[in-house]
C-alpha cells in the first residue's frame, strides 16, 4: 500500500528535463495518490490504467518519464516496460517501475527489460523524489549529449560538402596538373625519353618533362618541389610554364638565336635563372631540388646540373652502373649561389634514370629506408631489355612490393628515364 500522507506533503517543484509524467497502475487510488504529488511538484500528469492503454499514450506523445506498476492485469509492467522501449522515439524515456519484488533475479528481469530505476512499495515521498531528481539528471545529460551530437552531426554534415567541393576541386587540379606532362614517352629520331609521375594524393609536388628545340637536341628534367599538397601543386605548375614543352618563347631553358631557331641553354645557367626567378617572388617559401640535363643526340655528350636532387643513375650497356654529380642546393633556398654543371659521355645502349626521393625515401617493412643501395637492387630485379615505358612501370611495381603497407605512399613518386641508341 502506498503511503499517501507522505506523497502529498507540499515541496518545491523538481522541473527540468523530466515535465511529463506517465503514470501506469490498474488501481485508480493508487494513481491519483501518485498524480496529486507529481501535480504538487510541478509535473504535467497523464494516468493509464493498463499496459495496452499506456502503450497507447506513448505511441502519440511519449513522456519525459513513467512510473508503472510491475503486477497488472494483461501486459505487465515489465512487459509494458519491453513494448514502451522498442517504440522508436528521438528522446529517450526514464522508466521507473514500482513493484513490492526485491528479489535480485526480478530486479535483474525488469533491467533486462529496459527498467533504469525501482522503487519498493510502499513508496516513499522522499525516495520518489530523489528518483525523479535522479532520472532528471540523467535524462538532462542524455538530452545535451543528443543535443550536442546533432550539431557534430550537422557540422560533420557540413563539412563532407566542403569536403566534396574541396574533392571536386582537387579532382579538376588533378587534370591540369597532368596537362603539364602531356606525354609520358617520346622518341628522338633512334633515342627515347619516357616519363613516370605518381601523386601520393590527387595533386602532387612533382614534376618530369622534355622538349627539344630541334634535330639531335634534347632537354629533360626532374623536379621536386618542398612540401605537398595543393601548394606544392602550384608550385609545379608555375615551373611547368617555365619549362614548356610547347611555348618555347617561355621555357628559360631555351634561347632565340638569329632570330631563326632556338638553342638550349647550359643547364648552370637555366639553374640561376630559376633561382634567381624564385628569390626574387615574395612571399615564396617553398624551394626545389632538380636534375636538368642536355643531350647532343649525334656524340652523346650529356651536360647536367644537380640542384639538391637524387643522383642521377647511369645504367650502361656492359652492365655497369653509376651515380652521378655531387648534390648541390636546392633552387630558391639562397640567392646568387653557383650551380656546378658536369657532363659524362654516353655510348649507344647506356641508359640514364632521374628519379625522386619518393624511391630513395620510401619506407620499408622494417621501417627504414630504401636507399640509394635499394634503388639498385630495384633496378637489377627488374626484367632486363625492356623498353622505357615497360622499365618505369616495373620498377615503380617493384618499388610498391617493397613499400610498408603501414606507411603507404608517403611521398610523390617520379622518374625521367632516357635510352640513348645514337641519333
Amino acid at each position: 500500500m502506498l503511503q499517501g500522507k507522505e506523497l502529498v506533503a507540499e515541496a518545491e517543484p523538481v522541473l527540468g528535463a523530466i515535465r511529463t509524467v506517465l503514470v501506469v497502475d490498474d488501481s485508480r487510488l493508487q494513481r491519483r495518490i501518485l498524480a496529486s504529488s507529481l501535480k504538487k511538484w510541478g509535473f504535467i500528469v497523464v494516468e493509464a490504467d493498463s499496459g495496452e492503454a499506456a502503450m497507447e499514450i506513448c505511441k502519440a506523445d511519449p513522456p519525459d518519464l513513467v512510473l508503472s506498476d510491475w503486477m497488472m492485469p494483461g501486459m505487465s509492467g515489465v512487459e509494458f516496460c519491453e513494448a514502451f522501449r522498442q517504440l522508436k522515439s528521438e528522446r529517450y524515456s526514464y522508466f521507473i517501475l514500482l513493484t513490492s519484488k526485491s528479489e535480485k533475479n526480478e530486479v535483474a528481469q525488469g533491467l533486462d527489460a529496459g527498467a533504469d530505476d525501482f522503487l519498493i512499495k510502499p513508496v516513499n515521498s522522499d525516495e520518489l523524489r530523489a528518483r525523479i531528481s535522479a532520472g532528471d539528471r540523467i535524462l538532462g545529460m542524455q538530452r545535451e549529449l543528443s543535443a550536442k551530437n546533432s550539431l557534430i552531426a550537422t557540422a560533420l554534415d557540413d563539412l563532407k560538402v566542403a569536403h566534396d567541393a574541396i574533392d571536386k576541386d582537387l579532382k579538376q587540379a588533378q587534370k591540369i596538373q597532368q596537362s603539364l606532362v602531356p606525354e609520358l614517352t617520346r622518341d628522338f629520331g633512334a633515342s627515347r625519353i619516357s616519363l613516370l609521375l605518381k601523386p601520393c594524393g590527387h595533386i602532387g609536388g612533382d614534376l618530369v618533362g622534355m622538349f627539344s628545340p630541334g634535330l639531335n637536341r634534347v632537354g629533360f628534367y626532374s623536379i621536386d618541389v618542398s612540401g605537398h599538397g595543393i601548394t606544392s601543386a602550384m608550385m609545379t605548375a608555375r615551373l611547368g610554364s617555365y619549362l614548356s614543352s610547347h611555348y618555347f618563347e617561355q621555357n628559360v631553358a631555351m634561347e632565340r638565336r638569329f632570330n631563326r631557331f632556338y638553342a638550349l641553354r647550359q643547364p648552370e645557367d637555366v639553374a640561376a635563372t630559376l633561382n634567381s626567378r624564385l628569390i626574387a617572388d615574395t612571399g615564396i617559401e617553398e624551394y626545389f631540388t632538380m636534375v636538368y640535363g642536355i643531350v647532343d643526340l649525334r656524340s652523346g655528350v650529356l651536360k647536367m646540373v644537380q640542384a639538391g636532387h637524387p643522383h642521377p643513375l647511369v645504367l650502361r650497356q656492359d652492365g655497369t652502373k653509376e651515380f652521378l654529380g655531387e648534390g648541390g642546393v636546392p633552387i630558391g633556398l639562397l640567392p646568387d649561389i653557383p650551380f656546378e654543371q658536369f657532363e659524362t659521355t654516353l655510348e649507344v645502349g647506356d641508359r640514364l634514370l632521374l628519379y625522386s626521393d619518393g624511391f630513395t625515401e620510401c619506407r620499408l617493412e622494417n621501417g627504414e629506408m630504401l636507399e640509394p643501395e635499394g634503388l639498385l637492387d630495384l633496378v637489377d630485379d627488374c626484367e632486363p631489355n625492356q623498353g622505357g615505358p615497360e622499365f618505369l612501370d616495373d620498377l615503380f611495381w617493384r618499388l610498391s612490393q617493397v613499400m610498408s603497407p603501414d606507411y603507404g605512399m608517403e611521398d610523390d613518386v617520379s622518374a625521367t628515364f632516357f635510352e640513348y641508341n645514337g641519333p
